[in-house]
């Protein structure tokens, strides 16, 4: 079919950063600012999702950020980026990150975020991105994971929609009611 685009692994996609966390990077207990580490989430998260679509693309949604560990200034902070599944125009970024302790060369599981983006033409419009395929039983796993937290997107959209709908007619009946 004419315009259609051809399918790419998650692994296509993959990025990694590595940065030193220093002493700008802390906050006022003196670990590492957790909005340090969401914006090298974000930042890597975009990389691959542009990678994906081959242009530009937009941070739509933080799904899900899970702090598990802390991080430490003088960590070397490595964040892993791929992409999970592909909508139409959007993408979920699956991202994991690293801390090493130099000293020991103690290295721990720190967050793992979920991220959606959306590519943009030149005229900042959505536009189609191609499918993922996955090429492993990993990715598939990632892929069949990132559906359920598309449908769960959606669903909790629809429910506030809901809500807020219902909360607007019951605002317009005790207007009526005044």
């Amino acid at each position: 079919m004419v315009g259609e685009l051809a399918p790419r692994a998650p692994s296509d996609s993959e990025v990694v950063l590595v940065q030193l966390m220093t002493i700008l990077d802390a906050n006022n207990v003196g670990n590492v600012h957790g909005g340090s580490i969401m914006k090298l989430v974000d930042t890597a998260a975009g990389l691959s999702a542009a990678r994906h679509c081959g242009g530009l693309a937009v941070t739509a949604a933080m799904d899900e950020m899970s702090f598990l560990e802390p991080v430490y200034v003088s960590d070397l902070v490595t964040i892993k980026a791929m992409v999970n599944d592909a909508g139409r125009t959007s993408m979920e970024v699956g991202v994991r990150v690293e801390a090493e302790n130099l000293a020991t060369g103690r290295t721990v599981h720190t967050s793992s975020a979920y991220l959606v983006f959306v590519a943009l033409d030149a005229e900042g419009e959505p536009r189609p991105v191609p499918p993922i395929e996955p090429r492993t039983e990993e990715e598939r796993q990632r892929q069949v994971e990132a559906k359920l937290r598309r449908e769960n997107r959606l669903a909790r959209a629809a429910a506030i929609r809901a809500a807020r709908d219902a909360g607007e007619v019951q605002q317009t009946r005790a207007d009526h009611q005044r």
